[in-house]
């Protein structure tokens, strides 16, 4: 799995943008302002290919348990931020388009009732 599959992937959900809030070398995917992705491009430049994702909190300790690949997001709350490392090859492509999609799952569902039918959710 490639950055641009990644990038691709989560563009493709509706009312995605992709930001560089923080500095020119962590890339964000947000869905209506709201952050469900982190890629740092700087990371993926040395082949230690990673992205940061939201979960539910008991997903993630599940998913920290049961994968080395997967460990608490640095400079995030850990409660809800995993750092999935993909360069370990540890976890199958299919699991990754699926927390890609818990991720931005989740930051729907937090937003109100009124806004998500604005968006059309």
């Amino acid at each position: 799995m490639n950055i641009q599959y990644i990038r691709d992937y989560c563009l493709n959900k509706p009312h995605t943008i992709e930001t560089f809030p923080f500095d020119q070398n962590t890339l964000v995917f947000k869905v209506a302002d709201k952050m469900f992705a982190l890629v740092p491009l700087e990371k993926w430049e040395q082949g230690l290919a990673a992205i940061s994702l939201k979960a539910k909190p008991e997903y993630s300790i599940e998913l920290r348990a049961e994968n080395r690949s997967v460990e608490p997001a640095f400079h995030m709350n850990k409660k809800h931020w995993n750092t999935i490392h993909l360069y370990k090859a540890e976890l199958q492509p299919e699991l990754i388009l699926k927390l890609i999609d818990h991720s931005y799952t989740m930051v729907v569902q937090t937003m109100s009732k009124k806004k998500q039918k604005e968006l059309g959710f």
